[in-house]
């Protein structure tokens, strides 16, 4: 009788491990595909990238988002930093992010920045800056 006892309990035990293991791994497939869906949503884009104090933008040859302002905006504003020579530079950039319907006023769509791939110095331009000369006295 006691066998008994022992072999039922041993048994129920096996088959809840069994259970709880199963959900487990479900559980791992569910975040496995989410993650996923998240790559297959994210896209690489290229551009020149401007921050202001209150506003991103990442314009490219045929687009121009908002950027989200974020955490990683904040670290993308520190790596083109060095590269700035005036508030209004626009820093060539690689990212990687999703494009989201903007709920907000202003941009249709925005930019939400999950990975830096590159930050590269601007190209050098033949600009001529015109400078006004105060009159001596």
């Amino acid at each position: 009788m006691k066998k008994i006892l022992v072999t039922l309990m041993v048994f129920s035990a096996v088959l809840t491990a069994c259970k709880n293991e199963t959900k487990t791994t479900e559980a791992q497939k569910e975040a496995k595909s989410a993650i996923a869906n998240e790559k297959e949503k994210t896209q690489i884009l290229k551009g020149e990238f401007l921050y202001m104090a209150d506003a991103a933008v990442l314009k490219g040859d045929d687009f121009i988002y908002g950027v989200v302002l974020d955490s990683m905006v904040m670290k993308l504003s520190k790596k083109v930093a060095p590269f700035k020579k005036d508030d209004y530079d626009m820093i060539p950039v690689i990212v990687r992010g999703v494009i989201k319907p903007n709920l907000e006023e202003g941009w249709d769509e925005v930019l939400e920045i999950k990975e830096i791939l590159n930050v590269s110095k601007p190209e050098e331009t033949n600009l001529i800056k015109l400078e006004a000369k105060q009159p001596e006295k």
